[in-house]
């Protein structure tokens, strides 16, 4: 065995016998029409997120308006408990309008499929992604289950049932930033 052993706990969880840490399995997609990338990783010691690369027979070209689902050539078993946030990647978004439609994408602990992101140009100019580049972020998060119980009534709170911008843009004086 490696240095490295994995183990299974009771609920299946999968885990770095050394520090706890839980253990993502990556399963390349072999396809001699796509060659990908080598395997994604953080790309700095405190980085949140492992980033993903795109594996593209061809470039792909995004019209300004235009989204598609770019494969990543990977398959991920993230353990039980856990999931996969796929999250846009900052410079793609404050250079050239791209980021990730269902942000955050989520991917399940029991999908054994291709991850694929969906990217969308929300730029003014076509933005071409060729294969290997750095598309998203994945941050590998913690899930929380709980129960749902029914209640004809919920309890009050100052808020209430605004929302969707009723708490307001302004600072507390009632002005914004850009009134002078």
């Amino acid at each position: 065995m490696s240095e490295r052993q994995d183990c299974y706990g009771e609920s299946s969880k999968l885990c770095n016998a050394q520090d706890s840490r839980p253990v993502v399995r990556v399963m390349p997609v072999i396809d001699e029409r796509r060659p990908c990338p080598s395997l994604p990783g953080y790309m700095s010691g405190s980085a949140a997120g492992i980033d993903l690369m795109a594996c593209l027979e061809d470039n792909v070209e995004l019209a300004p308006g235009e989204y598609r689902m770019i494969p990543t050539g990977l398959k991920m078993a993230i353990p039980e408990g856990y999931e996969g946030q796929v999250r846009p990647r900052s410079g793609l978004a404050a250079k050239f309008g791209i980021t990730v439609l269902n942000s955050p994408g989520t991917i399940d602990a029991d999908y054994r499929g291709e991850i694929g992101v969906i990217l969308i140009n929300h730029g003014f100019e076509p933005y071409t992604i060729a294969n290997g580049d750095r598309i998203a972020q994945l941050v590998i998060a913690p899930v929380v289950k709980v129960e749902l119980l029914e209640t004809a009534e919920l309890d009050e709170t100052e808020r209430g049932e605004g929302g969707f911008g009723s708490t307001g843009v302004s600072d507390v004086d009632g002005k914004r930033c850009t009134d002078g």
